[in-house]
This record gives structure tokens, C-alpha cells and sequence, in this order.
């Protein structure tokens, strides 16, 4: 009777989770899109966010972002283990399993397409990019935990899609019915070791990642039934080529990292600055915030740095014929500027700022500069 319960509160649990989450996208995917989750939506929002309010008393909204561990989460995830704990005392009265080997296909093909599109982001390298130009000059200190996982991932190439082969790895195995309790354990491992990083690197994707752990587990502990085996592999592939479609085209957006970079690249130190005729150097200290670097990455988009290592990020727009580049903020302000270039590593820029005439001398910083670009493997490596 126990372990029938158990059967029957995983089977209501797992399906209503992967409902509410990223999961039902996952099974689900097209070349046109798919399915949203449906925790956020009508009827399972309304549910989270009165019990929210009526049992814990605190307002557990719903708030789009790229954490999945907010309060709206932690109370989707209770009133959802209610909600199975019930029905499966109800349905284990009714009448015998009969579902049994539907559950198990779900739960691997569910895994699977997880473990496929966690590991395609990582073979096509689009959910830890290269650090931007304005990460390398700012203050590792000032970098929170998840922040710092992100460059750790994404400054090491091989690494990265060497833990996605991993998981494309342990999918693959999963989609086979023969070998998919060897693709558990592997996906297991991953998820162990994704597990780990999200909890001590605070990533918002820490009860996503350990729903993952137990999903393989559960997998491990069931033998697959191998039948018709065929059309398993099939629609398993089917998903693995969806989600390197998905991550092709991540790679191509225009804020991927094959993005063209902007017309005027690079980190730029200001070596004068001048408002009104005065010259203003950017000379370091705690009561300023004057600028010192002007960074041109990604098109659209640059940030000047101040001399207390913050950043005013602008809008851009840069014309090469012309020599002019307009920056913008909100809906009304901007500030054009003519810009000429002497020289490959140099640039000056002219304009006018909130009324006040600006001319600016900048000089380009070679990346070669930043150790963490340019480190790379060696077999004999001399102390450092």
C-alpha cells in the first residue's frame, strides 16, 4: 500500500510541477514555439497568490524575472505537494495502476529534454557568454555570487561545453529505454553538481535543479520497460534537435553572442575631458564621481565608468558616415556628439551634454591587458 502511494503522489506531483514550469515547454517544443508554463497563468496563479495571502499572509506575486526560487515559488511548490498528498490518498482507494509506464516514459523523456536544453546552451555556448567589456573593468568585490558564477562559467570555454556534452550525454541515454538508467545516473551527477553551484552561488534555480535530482532518482530506482523503443528515440531526437534549433538561434539574436559588435569597440580610458573649456582628468578620488572610461560593446548600447568604478549606461546611436554618435536616455534625452579617430587606438569625442559643450580624448585598452581573456591552458605551467 505504501509504495502504491508513493507511485501515486509522485505520478499527481510531478505532473502538476512540470505543468507549472518550465518542464511542459520542454516536452513540447516546435520550430514556431511552445507551450508557456502554466504557473503564472490562470487558474494556478490565482491559487499560489491567495493561498499566499490567506494562509502565510504574505504577498506571494508573481514577478517576471529569472528566478525561479522567489516567494511565488516556494508557495507553488507547497500548495502543489498538498494537492498530491491528497490525491494520491484519494486515487490509491479507486483502483489499481494503471499508469504506471506512462509515468516512467514521462519522467525520462521530462528529464531528457532538460538535460537537452541545459547542455545545448552550453555546447552553443549562450547561457554563460564571454564577459562583457564593462565585467572586465569593474571590481570583482563587486560582483554578487550568482554574477561570479556566471564569468567562472563563461570565461572558460572548454569547460563549459564540456559539462554540456555531459548532459546532452545523459539525454540521450535517457531516450533509449535500454540505457536510460545509465543516463539517470549521469544526469544525476550533472544535477548534483548544478545543485551545488545554485546553492552556493545563490542562482535562482535551486528548486528546479534538486525537482531534477529527484526526477533521476526515481528513474534509477525504476527499471524501463524496453518496448517499442523506436518511436522513443525518435521523438527524443526530435527534442534534441529543437532545442539546438532553440540555441542556434540564442546564438544569433542580436543581443547573442554572435551579435556584431559596435562600430566604435572597446574600452576606452579617457585621457582628457573637457566641459565649458575647463579640463576635467579623471583623477581618482572618494569625493567624485567623474567619468574615466567609455566603453563601446554591444551595438546600441555603451556605458561610461566612473572613477568610483560605476557605470552610467546610455543608449547609443552611431553613424560611421557621418562621424556622429547620439546618446540617449528615456524617451526624450539626448546628447549629440561628432566623433573623429586619429588613430586606430584613439578617439575623440565632441558635443554637447544637458547644455554644457563636452570634448573628450580617449585612448583604446588593448584586451590583451586582461589576464582573464588571455589565460589559457598549458601543460607546464610556471608558478605564478
Amino acid at each position: 500500500m505504501a509504495r502504491e502511494y508513493a507511485f501515486r503522489f509522485c505520478f499527481v506531483y510531478f505532473a502538476l510541477w512540470s505543468a507549472a514550469t518550465q518542464v511542459l515547454g520542454g516536452l513540447t517544443m516546435t520550430p514556431f514555439g511552445t507551450l508557456p508554463a502554466l504557473g503564472p497563468h490562470w487558474p494556478m496563479r490565482g491559487i499560489t497568490e491567495w493561498i499566499g495571502t490567506h494562509l502565510f499572509g504574505v504577498a506571494a506575486t508573481f514577478v517576471p524575472g529569472n528566478s525561479a526560487d522567489t516567494l511565488f515559488y516556494w508557495v507553488q511548490t507547497f500548495w502543489i505537494f498538498c494537492v498530491a498528498l491528497v490525491a494520491a490518498a484519494i486515487w490509491v482507494r479507486l483502483k489499481p495502476d494503471t499508469a504506471g509506464r506512462t509515468f516512467k516514459i514521462f519522467l525520462r523523456f521530462a528529464l531528457a529534454a532538460q538535460m537537452f536544453y541545459f547542455g545545448m546552451a552550453k555546447i552553443i555556448p549562450t547561457q554563460f557568454v564571454p564577459p562583457a567589456l564593462t565585467t572586465l573593468v569593474q571590481p570583482i568585490g563587486n560582483a554578487p555570487l550568482s554574477t561570479l558564477l556566471w564569468i567562472f562559467m563563461g570565461a572558460s570555454l572548454p569547460y563549459q561545453i564540456f559539462t554540456g556534452l555531459a548532459e546532452v550525454l545523459a539525454g540521450l541515454l535517457l531516450i533509449w529505454p535500454r540505457t536510460a538508467t545509465i543516463g539517470a545516473l549521469i544526469a544525476l551527477v550533472d544535477m548534483i553538481q548544478v545543485f551545488a553551484l545554485n546553492m552556493a552561488y545563490d542562482v535562482g534555480l535551486k528548486q528546479i535543479s534538486f525537482h531534477f535530482i529527484v526526477m533521476a532518482l526515481l528513474l534509477v530506482a525504476w527499471r524501463p520497460e524496453p518496448r517499442r523503443w523506436r518511436a522513443q528515440i525518435a521523438v527524443g531526437l526530435y527534442l534534441l534537435a529543437m532545442f539546438t534549433l532553440l540555441q542556434v538561434r540564442q546564438w544569433h539574436a542580436p543581443e547573442g553572442p554572435a551579435h556584431p559588435r559596435s562600430a566604435l569597440y572597446g574600452i576606452w580610458d579617457i585621457e582628457e575631458l573637457s566641459i565649458d573649456g575647463d579640463v576635467h582628468p579623471a583623477v581618482l578620488n572618494d569625493y567624485d564621481r567623474r567619468w574615466r572610461r567609455a566603453i563601446f560593446d554591444f551595438p546600441g548600447r555603451m556605458a561610461f565608468q566612473r572613477t568610483d568604478d560605476s557605470l552610467a549606461r546610455y543608449d547609443v546611436s552611431i553613424d560611421e558616415g557621418e562621424r556622429r554618435l547620439t546618446l540617449m536616455k528615456g524617451a526624450t534625452w539626448k546628447a549629440p556628439f561628432t566623433f573623429e579617430r586619429p588613430a586606430d587606438d584613439q578617439l575623440i569625442l565632441n558635443g554637447t551634454m544637458d547644455g554644457h559643450a563636452i570634448r573628450m580624448r580617449l585612448s583604446l585598452v588593448g584586451l590583451d591587458a586582461f589576464p582573464l581573456l588571455n589565460s589559457r591552458f598549458r601543460w607546464v605551467r610556471p608558478p605564478d
